[in-house]
């Protein structure tokens, strides 16, 4: 491992170290229930297309898929504004799904939106693919300590306050996705060079 990876490493752990819990396992499944009870009720007679997005996206919408009982499929589309990193910049597209999309309902399922540039970039594309119906479906929604025009979500799960967070699919530098509660990093461990 080279000096900046192994940086990089110590960092994230200290950072989960010192994380505070903000959603629990439980309550993150039990939001994950809730989200497939309502993408039923519009989506059931659909046959859907949930298209996760990438990286962080992929948690939430493999959980959803396990829970909705009605026909879809599944696929993704990679864009980010991160790249590894904590403050967004430019938008860099890294896949997009290959097949017709002309017509089709599309379920757009990602982990979070603090402005949602991301996502709204993303229903644009699809739009100009052809794209029929598009919903979005988000695990956590950010509620923003500064007011600001955001895009709307059509199914959410969790709200939370306005800090960094990582785990169910959000990251901290590349790591902790697979955590299963959510939790919020410690503004003193940025502050000692977390970032």
């Amino acid at each position: 491992m080279s000096a900046t990876h192994d940086s990089t490493l110590d960092e994230a752990i200290h950072i989960r170290e010192t994380a505070r819990q903000l959603v629990s396992p439980e309550q993150v499944r039990a939001a994950l229930d809730r989200m497939a009870v309502a993408a039923g009720e519009v989506l059931a007679k659909e046959n859907p297309l949930v298209l996760a997005v990438m990286n962080g996206g992929a948690f939430t919408a493999v959980e959803l898929c396990q829970r909705m009982d009605f026909p879809h499929e599944l696929d993704f589309v990679h864009a980010t504004r991160y790249d590894g990193g904590l403050v967004g910049g430019e938008l860099s597209w890294r896949a997009w799904p290959d097949r017709d999309l002309s017509g089709r309902t599309v379920l757009v399922v990602d982990d979070i939106v603090d402005y949602g540039h991301t996502l709204d970039a993303i229903c644009r594309r699809l739009r100009q693919d052809g794209a029929g119906s598009i919903r979005v479906a988000v695990l956590v929604i950010k509620r923003l300590d500064r007011p600001r025009v955001r895009m709307e979500v059509d199914i959410s799960g969790l709200e939370v306050e306005d800090v960094y967070v990582f785990g169910c699919g959000m990251d901290y530098k590349g790591y902790w996705r697979g955590l299963t509660g959510i939790y919020a990093v410690d503004a003193s461990a940025l502050a000692e060079g977390g970032g």
